[in-house]
């Protein structure tokens, strides 16, 4: 009885050890994402016209994003498309129109952005863009994908075109958080040192 009790003390003393529970701890903390969301509202109330061609009905309008990260919204032939501005004043075309749908489109009403914080700094990561295609003919029915690009110091362009279904904003949020290692879905443009009217 005496060698039983000391055996329950034993190991009631080794599961309780600090060192096994800080192990624990930190691989909870490395399995877990620091990665957040914060949004920019795409609605043309919000964003500034910067250039209208009223032949053709084209337009961009510019939208603010975190950390001095800007976004250009494209409207042309009832098409339309996003371009990442860097806090540098670099442009990153997206190319939706080219890698999501060549059909009609429009954008989702949020981009999502996925941030983490370096040195007390919010660092995007990735984006999250809503696209709307209209891909039949003379119906009204919306095919919604999300498209995830990744934005690195050397790249900013779209990894992941991701398809409807239940758990698409999951499957996107996930795509993002791990977009930095993965290839551009198409070679991105070379990024633009051109001033945009309207854009300081």
């Amino acid at each position: 009885m005496k060698a039983a009790c000391l055996a329950v003390l034993l190991m009631s003393l080794v599961v309780s050890a600090p060192g096994l529970c800080q192990s624990n701890e930190l691989s909870k903390k490395e399995g877990a994402t620091s990665a957040s969301s914060v949004y920019t509202d795409l609605a043309p109330g919000k964003c500034k016209v910067i250039k209208f061609v009223k032949e053709g009905a084209s337009s961009t309008r510019l939208c603010s994003g975190p950390a001095g990260y800007k976004l250009l919204t494209e409207d042309d032939d009832e098409r339309m498309s996003v371009t990442v501005v860097t806090p540098g004043g670099k442009r990153h075309p997206l190319n939706f129109w080219q890698l999501i749908t060549p059909h009609f489109s429009s954008l989702g009403k949020k981009a999502e952005w996925r941030i983490t914080k370096k040195n007390g700094k919010l660092v995007p990561i990735a984006l999250i863009v809503r696209v709307n295609a209209y891909e039949q003919p003379d119906t009204d029915k919306v095919t919604s994908y999300l498209a995830v690009a990744k934005i690195t110091s050397e790249t900013i362009c779209v990894t992941d075109r991701i398809k409807p279904g239940p758990v698409s904003n999951v499957e996107a949020k996930r795509a993002a958080d791990s977009a930095a290692n993965k290839p551009c879905l198409a070679e991105p443009a070379s990024a633009a040192d051109v001033k945009v009217p309207g854009l300081k």
